[in-house]
């Protein structure tokens, strides 16, 4: 039995960085939506609370969306 140490290797660097990436944007949306709560408390303008709700939302789609299309690579 031969290991494909380079196609082990690119597995791993991708699957590390794509990790990274989900965890960071997720990050974003939480931290987005601590600002909407801040800014809301604060009594600030409505533009830029939406603003916050509409960005971390956004991150949390992009989350979704990148887990489902992962599930999509498993199953086809």
């Amino acid at each position: 039995m031969k290991i494909d140490w380079a196609a082990l290797a690119s597995v791993f660097g991708v699957s590390l960085v794509v990790t990274v990436a989900l965890v960071g944007l997720f990050t974003l949306g939480i931290v987005g939506l601590s600002k909407q709560a801040a800014t809301a408390s604060a009594g600030s303008s409505g533009g830029s609370l939406a603003l916050a709700r509409t960005g971390a939302y956004l991150c949390f789609g992009l989350c979704a969306a990148a887990v489902s299309y992962g599930i999509y690579l498993i199953v086809v």
